[in-house]
């Protein structure tokens, strides 16, 4: 994995830790000299990034590391983080539910994990399910980085 992707650092403010934070990151190398990658992993906390996007990173000598700079093609792929609020609560359960629909999902820990949507997935599917775990208040969720495809899917329905 080491020739063909590279860890990439993004550094951001964090609406839900409300501080700036680094996450580093798989991306697959597609262009090394003009410093093009494609993210190969589930964005935990922030940047309006989604998995397959195209994004634009540079050397930092300060880091000793690349550093994420902007996306410049979205894949059309989503990331909605899930925060699991009630106590004992499996959240395994939600996460078998969205992987039925072709969504999968990383945990940060018993309480919060982070879902990939991709673009063929019809997101009012996936917003009915988390509405209806959100209604029973078992969780509370967010749509850091919805793209225009799954925008679209909720206006038809």
């Amino acid at each position: 994995m080491q020739d063909t992707h590279k860890k990439i650092l993004f550094k951001y403010y964090s609406t839900y830790l409300e501080e700036v934070v680094s996450e580093t990151m798989w991306a697959e190398t597609i262009d090394l000299e003009k410093g093009y990658f494609k993210l190969d992993n589930i964005p935990f906390f922030g940047p309006l990034i989604a998995t397959d996007d195209i994004f634009l990173a540079e050397y930092d000598e300060t880091e000793k590391c690349f550093i994420h700079r902007k996306t410049i093609e979205s894949s059309g792929n989503s990331i909605v983080q899930i925060l699991i609020l009630e106590d004992g609560f499996d959240k395994e359960l939600i996460r078998e539910k969205l992987k039925e629909i072709n969504c999968i999902s990383e945990s940060l820990n018993d309480t919060f994990l982070a879902a990939e949507i991709v673009k063929e997935v019809d997101y009012s599917i996936v917003k009915s399910i988390l509405n209806e775990y959100e209604s029973l208040s078992v969780i509370e969720f967010a749509e850091p980085c919805l793209s225009e495809k799954h925008r679209a899917d909720l206006l038809k329905n």
